[in-house]
C-alpha cells in the first residue's frame, strides 16, 4: 500500500514538475517569438528608410535636373540653329544677288529671335510639366513608404501585446499548477 501512495505522491509532483516546465518553455518561446519577430521588423524598417532615402534623393537629382542638357531640349536647340543658319544662307543668297535691305537683314535677326525664344518657351514648359510629373511621383512613392512604415508600426505594437499575454499567461499557468 505504501507503494501505490508513493506512486501517485510522485505522479502529482512530476505533473506539477512537468506543468511548469510546459508553462515556462510557453513564456520562453513568447519572449524569443517576440524578439525573432522585433529583429525581423527592425530589418523591414531599415529596408523600407532606405527606400524613402533612394526616394528622395532619386526626387532631388531628377527634379534639379538642367532642363537645357536634356537629350529633347538639345534636339529642339540643335534644330532651332541649323534653321537659323539655313536662314543666314537665304539672306546672304539674296542680299550678294539681289542687294539686300537693312529691313530684310533686320527681319531676318528678329525671326532668328523668335525661333531661339520660342525654343527656349517650349524647352521650360516641358520642364515645368516634368517637375510636375517627378513631384507627384516623389509624392505618391513617399506616402506609400511612410504608410507601410506606419503599418510596421501598428504591427510591432500588436506583436508585443501578444508577447506580453503569452508571457502573463504562461505565469498564471505556473501559478495555478503551483
Amino acid at each position: 500500500m505504501p507503494c501505490f501512495i508513493f506512486n501517485i505522491v510522485e505522479k502529482f509532483y512530476m505533473g506539477l514538475l512537468g506543468g511548469a516546465i510546459g508553462a515556462g518553455l510557453g513564456a520562453v518561446g513568447s519572449i524569443l517569438g517576440g524578439i525573432s519577430a522585433s529583429k525581423a521588423m527592425r530589418r523591414v524598417k531599415r529596408s523600407l528608410n532606405d527606400q524613402r532615402r533612394r526616394n528622395r534623393d532619386w526626387y532631388g537629382r531628377r527634379y534639379n535636373e538642367d532642363a537645357t542638357q536634356r537629350a529633347d531640349a538639345q534636339a529642339i536647340i540643335t534644330r532651332t540653329e541649323e534653321s537659323i543658319r539655313d536662314r543666314n544662307r537665304q539672306v546672304a543668297g539674296t542680299q550678294a544677288v539681289m542687294g539686300g535691305t537693312e529691313e530684310s537683314v533686320a527681319a531676318a535677326k528678329a525671326a532668328n529671335n523668335r525661333a531661339i525664344s520660342d525654343g527656349m518657351a517650349a524647352i521650360a514648359a516641358g520642364a515645368d510639366r516634368r517637375k510636375d510629373a517627378i513631384e507627384s511621383q516623389y509624392q505618391a512613392k513617399d506616402e506609400a513608404l511612410q504608410q507601410q512604415l506606419n503599418d510596421l508600426e501598428v504591427q510591432r505594437a500588436g506583436q508585443t501585446a501578444e508577447a506580453i499575454k503569452g508571457v502573463g499567461q504562461a505565469g498564471a499557468n505556473m501559478a495555478g499548477i503551483l
